[in-house]
């Protein structure tokens, strides 16, 4: 069984690391943001995915130094309860996007290695169907944040606002 693996992790390998674009050459995450919640409770992430490819890319899941257990997750509601589940992957499709947002699909942070402030970046390393990956700095916020307070949902700019650095 080992020696079958080996030639299809080399030619993994080798095509991560070649001419060819792979599934993470075409992803472009924004908006990214990690609700951070009191004590040792779980955190939540959360990031737009645009997909400028021609084929679909599967979010895997992703790795973190700072969180010892990255899954991901979908939240749902049935009935008027509140469901979460983890799933195996989540498509971006091709020429489109997939939003993790808050009551849906989301990375749930577990077991932080030192305590994630509002206001820290965390660096997730976003895993793609190929074996691909992508490294996307997310922005810590309180627990009452309901989005990257980016303010990319409002065209007008708040001149009292500290600058977003973009």
């Amino acid at each position: 069984m080992k020696s079958a693996a080996l030639p299809l992790l080399l030619a993994g390998l080798l095509l991560a690391g070649g001419a060819h674009a792979n599934d993470a050459a075409h992803i472009r995450a924004s908006h990214a943001w990690i609700r951070v919640l009191p004590g040792a409770l779980p955190a939540g992430a959360y990031v737009t995915l645009e997909n400028d490819g021609n084929q679909p890319v599967a979010l895997r899941g992703a790795s973190s130094s700072v969180y010892a257990e990255v899954m991901l997750h979908r939240s749902s509601r049935e009935g008027g309860v509140s469901r979460m589940a983890m799933v195996d992957a989540l498509n971006v499709p091709a020429h489109g996007k997939a939003e993790l947002a808050p009551a849906g699909y989301h990375l749930m942070l577990m077991r932080p290695h030192a305590p994630v402030k509002p206001g820290d970046t965390v660096t997730l390393t976003l895993q793609f169907g190929d074996g691909s990956t992508l490294a996307t700095d997310f922005v810590a916020r309180p627990a009452n944040a309901m989005d990257a307070g980016d303010d990319h949902a409002t065209p007008a700019m708040d001149h009292d606002a500290m600058p977003h650095g973009h």
